[in-house]
């Protein structure tokens, strides 16, 4: 890839993500444009960004957009904001509900990439209103800018080394595990996946439904692709639909610093808005 290129996916990429690939990248977006490459049976990157401007850019913008999204994760990532959810935040929801007139309890996992945040979202709170033997109408709405991913964490299917980091006993309860054709792969409990419903959905252009707010956001490692201004706008939009009194949970490789907002900090990364 010539410079004259890397500038021209790097343009295309904000325009449509608002990704921010900065000047140093152009080896990581080198190997991830092979794969489109392949898929296209295109020969070279210059003929690629030749396509990209053609009358089949449209359809292949997303898929450009799901190669250069970094979708790196694993459950129960940055256990500090589960044990906030479990600890203080799921606490003090559940003591204000009545005063609020909160029927149900939402979640959204902003970028939810394939799956396992807003499933070990699902499993921290199952366990907590288990454990505390009470119950609310919970549910968790996920969402990803990437078709293809969200498509993959809606089956909630992950193979051995994705579940390798917990627990035997979490394991047990909230997977079932595959046998047959199925060997080396666990899903979901169909219990967990009816909580959790996925959508594409791009956070600085597409609009949720008027009425539809939340107590808790999760939006973690998203903001570090963005430029400050970009920044800014995100922040505001996610505000938008967070109650008085909710809480905002960002990656602890993110801050909110050179961002205007009223926020609270609880603890690192996790902020409530004011009540």
């Amino acid at each position: 890839m010539r410079p004259p290129e890397y500038q021209f996916i790097r343009d295309l990429v904000y325009r449509h993500s608002r990704i921010d690939l900065g000047s140093e990248k152009m080896h990581l977006v080198t190997a991830r444009l092979n794969k489109r490459l392949r898929a296209t049976g295109i020969p070279s990157v210059k003929q690629y960004c030749d396509f990209l401007q053609g009358p089949r850019a449209k359809e292949e913008i997303p898929h450009l957009i799901d190669v250069i999204s970094t979708n790196h994760t694993y459950f129960f990532r940055e256990p500090g904001h589960f044990t906030a959810l479990d600890k203080i935040i799921l606490p003090d929801l559940v003591a204000r509900r009545s005063k609020e007139h909160w029927s149900q309890l939402r979640v959204w996992s902003a970028a939810c990439s394939s799956g396992e945040e807003p499933y070990s979202i699902a499993i921290a709170m199952s366990d907590f209103f288990s454990q505390a033997n009470l119950r609310w109408n919970w549910s968790i709405e996920a969402t990803d800018i990437s078709n293809r991913i969200i498509a993959q964490a809606a089956r909630g299917i992950f193979t051995e080394d994705k579940v390798s980091r917990l627990e035997a006993g979490v394991l047990r309860r909230n997977f079932q595990k595959g046998f047959g054709p199925q060997a080396g792969q666990h899903r979901i409990k169909a219990h967990l996946r009816k909580q959790v419903n996925f959508q594409r959905f791009n956070l600085l252009e597409d609009t949720l439904p008027r009425d539809v707010m939340f107590q808790v956001i999760f939006c973690r490692n998203v903001m570090i692709y963005f430029d400050p201004a970009t920044q800014q706008e995100l922040v505001d939009r996610l505000l938008t639909r967070l109650v008085p009194g909710g809480y905002l949970l960002v990656g602890h490789a993110e801050s909110l610093s050179n961002v205007t907002h009223q926020l609270r900090m609880i603890q690192p990364a996790t902020y409530q808005s004011p009540l």
